[in-house]
């Protein structure tokens, strides 16, 4: 088994290990799902005025409940899918693919050990909509940096994001489910150039290019370093 396979596989257990996560995890997502909905309707919602205030009094109660409770000093993993061979991975904590991250769509991405290819899908609802019944660019954008990312997998190495493009060929719908391809291309030094598109059934709606950065091990443990510390002072304060 080569090093690439083995990350892939090390992703693929530590998912499922996830899945069968006891304690908090599993009801932060059903939490965040339950925020995703809240979303969904206060964007479509057309309630009147003082049902939109009671509701917001209740979220409000819910928040002054929160700040009360422990915060996570030493957070599992990293959320970044680009870091993956070179730092344990945490997706659920990602505001792309993370399902206990309420910002989260959430997209899912899955690595394809064999066709060397990320394949993904994804559904914006309506508080991702930019123009009507569209999901907003800078949100497309962000699923295509996280699974371009991800394909740094079959390079070999981790990187993180140097450069992307996005090239918008259709209006990419709400609302919808879209599928997703990203892929290594090759690699020139420490950069990594990789590649992928989004698609609405099969009509082609986004394309994208972009190139990562690799970067030391020791450079992502400073950065985690540098957080810990930062979250240790806040807690104290």
């Amino acid at each position: 088994m080569t090093e690439i396979d083995e990350t892939i596989q090390r992703i693929a257990t530590y998912r499922e290990q996830l899945e069968q996560a006891p304690g908090t995890w599993p009801a932060k997502r059903v939490l965040a799902a339950s925020v995703r909905t809240l979303m969904d309707c206060l964007c479509a919602t057309d309630a009147p005025e003082e049902e939109l205030l009671a509701i917001a009094a209740q979220v409000e109660a819910s928040a002054e409940r929160f700040r009360d409770q422990p915060r996570m000093i030493n957070p599992p993993g990293v959320a970044e899918g680009s870091l993956a061979g070179g730092m344990e991975i945490f997706m659920d904590r990602s505001p792309v693919v993370g399902r206990s991250n309420p910002l989260a769509p959430p997209a899912t991405l899955e690595p394809d050990a064999e066709a060397k290819v990320v394949r993904g899908s994804v559904r914006f609802g309506k508080a991702y909509e930019g123009a009507p019944g569209c999901a907003h660019g800078g949100y497309v954008a962000a699923v295509f940096d996280e699974a371009l990312g991800l394909a740094c997998v079959f390079s070999g190495v981790p990187g993180m994001t140097g450069e992307i493009t996005v090239r918008y060929r259709k209006p990419t719908p709400i609302e919808v489910p879209l599928r997703l391809e990203a892929r290594f291309d090759r690699q020139d030094g420490r950069k990594i150039y990789n590649s992928g598109e989004l698609y609405a059934g099969d009509l082609l709606v986004a394309e994208s290019s972009g190139i990562f950065i690799s970067i030391e091990r020791e450079k992502f443990d400073a950065l985690r370093q540098a957080q810990l510390e930062r979250q240790r002072g806040a807690a104290n304060d």
